[in-house]
């Protein structure tokens, strides 16, 4: 999948984030790629069984789980094998999390979840 995503961060001092993204794999193995308007590498965060890496600003992080590494880089857990579902047209259930495939087959995606805090908005406009 590649398109462009938003991810907004309500709390004490909301936070949010834009890219063009290029996502491949699948919830145990895969890569996602997030770049700058003009088309420079932000970040790449790579993941197998049992190791993810975040390679950003000429650094690289490394944790054995992909959620934990989501959760330090954005602020809020990240539900990557449903997000995978979600963008394949299956509406699973995250905890939290509520998803509107409503609008998929024109390539947007939103996903929000209220509880726990904070506030977190997912908002993914795909290329067609």
């Amino acid at each position: 999948w590649s398109g462009r995503l938003a991810l907004q961060v309500e709390g004490q001092q909301t936070q949010s984030f834009s890219a063009s993204f290029e996502l491949q794999g699948s919830p145990a193995q895969g890569e996602l790629a997030l770049l700058s308007p003009l088309g420079t590498l932000i970040a790449r965060l790579q993941w197998e069984p049992g190791q993810a890496r975040l390679s950003a600003r000429g650094e690289t992080q490394a944790s054995s789980s992909l959620e934990d590494l989501l959760l330090q880089a954005t602020g809020t857990p990240i539900p990557v094998a449903a997000l995978f579902d979600w963008l394949s047209g299956t509406q699973t259930r995250a905890d939290g999390w509520q998803a509107d495939l409503g609008a998929l087959d024109q390539g947007r995606l939103v996903a929000q979840r209220n509880d726990p805090t904070p506030r977190t908005t997912l908002r993914i406009v795909l290329d067609h």
